[in-house]
């Protein structure tokens, strides 16, 4: 096993009011790794992708991005570290044009121009949006959007990328170029989906969530249940 790159050490975590929606949570990612993370809704997903960057706060446990335990202190930093991709590309497209929307990041972080240029300049070819840079976001298709939300993360040169359901609601040929183009960055990688051919093709590990709890932790060539819709319901028995 090579640098890790995140790591969750016995993370639980409930809402105020709630029952714990994360239950000992504890796994690691190595630096260049793409790993799946898949479960039904509800089986906490979404929430253990917001203790990624410090965005939610573990009640027990830590997280650690590149060795450094995320804390009050500390997440401006891992925030930089780790750029997270929201399912819903309108919570991240928000400036009149593509352009200024991927400046964004790298002006908040205090870059001058030229860098900031440079940043941005690379980040729309990653991503093949060069042509869209003075498009207004909300003219945009959802497949458009979508990369647009990649390379505004891109900008900010984070080591780890965080997906949240990246290929929801897009058409075949956008979901095909978003996986060509996920396939060929260096990145390491967790993203959460519902996307077995995803998982199959950009993933060589998997973490199966149930009921706020990894289940388990292995090769996608093992997967319990290759087609989630087999997995069974916290009713089930």
């Amino acid at each position: 096993m090579g640098r890790v790159a995140l790591k969750f050490d016995n993370v639980s975590f409930a809402y105020p009011g709630g029952d714990d929606v994360l239950r000992h949570i504890s796994f690691s990612i190595s630096k260049g790794e793409k790993v799946a993370l898949v479960g039904l809704n509800g089986s906490g997903k979404s929430t253990l992708l917001l203790h990624t960057n410090g965005l939610l706060t573990a009640d027990d446990g830590t997280v650690a991005v590149d060795g450094t335990l995320i804390s009050e202190k500390t997440a401006p930093l891992c925030r930089r570290a780790v750029g997270m991709v929201f399912q819903n590309s309108d919570d991240q497209l928000f400036m009149p044009t593509v352009e200024e929307d991927v400046a964004f990041g790298p002006r908040n972080m205090g870059l001058d121009q030229d860098t900031v240029t440079a940043r941005v300049e690379h980040a729309l070819k990653l991503t093949c949006c060069e042509h869209l840079r003075k498009s207004p976001p909300f003219r945009l298709s959802g497949g458009q959007k979508k990369m647009v939300s990649v390379a505004t993360v891109l900008s900010m040169q984070p080591e780890i990328l965080v997906f949240d359901e990246p290929t929801s609601g897009l058409d075949f040929a956008a979901r095909a170029q978003f996986i060509s183009i996920a396939d060929h960055l260096p990145h390491t990688m967790l993203m959460s989906t519902h996307d077995m051919e995803l998982v199959t093709r950009l993933c060589s590990r998997a973490l199966v969530m149930t009921k706020g709890e990894i289940t388990y932790d292995g090769p996608i060539d093992t997967l319990p249940y290759p087609n989630l819709n087999d997995m069974p319901y916290e009713d089930d028995k």
